[in-house]
């Protein structure tokens, strides 16, 4: 089995520090060859690297084209690619909610399965050991457009860059250094990122999510060394807070759109007024001989977000905004960077 995208035996990272990257805690979104390809830790059987990222559960979707079946299990082979009128009847219900896991749960050739678990090797072939699976629904595969527009994002902004750890973590310092408050971070950005999205969270202020990191900042200082220097509840939470939300606009996730004392921040894919806008100015421009047979350029789309929306507006907000309304057919890309109505 090739390994081309295993990490050499000398830049395998050591495993007291495999918490410091956030991808080890995540689910991660690997193409199946990669997966296939992954070296197996030298140091704990069952954890393996994409390059210098330890993994050991991933999150991946494919077609189901075959398929063994037995009573204590199920195994599927893959390739890439959801009351009466009378009152309401206890019975029924269960019958209802009973068929509906009996066809999320059983495939057939053909259907679109999305799997969530542990890698392992078993007898030589690599093997996801499912913790959750069930059946797609995609009649116009906008689920599997949002996935390949997805994942040469995570590779390029994640998978395919290195653990970054600090020298002084690999010369053997103790938590509550530097590092420490990254991984913090990392857990903080992924909380928020969750709770906005369970949440449609449309627009919030600081401290309408700052009781989430609570538990995290608590569990830091429990966590920490004796002799380290404390700092204040208060200003944990405070400077926690600002540099998680520093990194969700870096990525787009949310933004301003007015710089005031008062201040609020909207998220990017729950903004429906930014979406509005944003199909109004494609509907009306690419009317224009100009912009008829590409589309609109992203720069020409933010130019003209800016004047009508908001001057806050950065591009990384936008090619968020612009990327979640493809993925719901509302706008089509023509080109990397020109984008038309349908």
């Amino acid at each position: 089995m090739a390994e081309s995208s295993g990490a050499a035996d000398d830049d395998e990272l050591p495993s007291m520090l495999w918490g410091l990257d956030p991808v080890f805690s995540a689910y991660s979104k690997l193409y199946i060859v990669d997966i296939l390809q992954m070296r197996e830790s030298r140091h704990v059987p069952g954890v393996y690297f994409y390059k210098t990222h330890p993994i050991f559960q991933v999150d991946v979707l494919g077609t189901v084209v075959c398929k063994r079946e037995r009573e204590d299990f199920y195994c599927y082979g893959g390739r890439v690619s959801s009351v009466s009128s009378g009152g309401f009847c206890v019975e029924d219900e269960l019958r209802r909610l009973k068929e509906g896991q009996r066809k999320s749960s059983i495939l057939e050739i053909g259907d679109l399965l999305r799997v969530r678990g542990a890698v392992k090797t078993s007898r030589g072939q690599r093997e996801i050991k499912a913790s959750s699976f069930y059946k797609v629904d995609d009649p116009v595969m906008a689920v599997q457009i949002s996935r390949m527009l997805e994942m040469p994002q995570l590779y390029k902004t994640c998978y395919d860059k290195p653990v970054q750890v600090p020298s002084e973590e690999l010369g053997g310092k103790q938590s509550g250094g530097p590092s420490n408050f990254q991984y913090l971070v990392s857990r903080s950005v992924l909380t928020l990122k969750e709770f906005l999205s369970e949440k449609e969270v449309a627009r919030f202020r600081p401290y309408d999510v700052e009781y989430l990191l609570h538990p995290l900042v608590q569990t830091a200082s429990a966590e920490q060394e004796p002799d380290q220097p404390t700092t204040s509840f208060s200003t944990q939470i405070r400077n926690l807070l600002k540099e998680t939300l520093g990194l969700l606009q870096e990525e787009g996730k949310i933004f301003r759109k007015v710089r005031t004392q008062d201040e609020v921040y909207n998220v990017t894919e729950q903004d429906k007024d930014l979406h509005t806008v944003i199909k109004d100015i494609l509907r009306e421009d690419t009317k224009r001989e100009k912009y008829a047979e590409k589309g609109c350029h992203i720069l020409h789309i933010l130019s003209s977000v800016r004047q009508r929306y908001s001057q806050n507006m950065s591009r990384e907000a936008l090619e968020v905004a612009l990327t979640f309304l493809e993925c719901n057919s509302d706008i089509i890309s023509t080109t990397e960077a020109h984008y038309t109505v349908l």
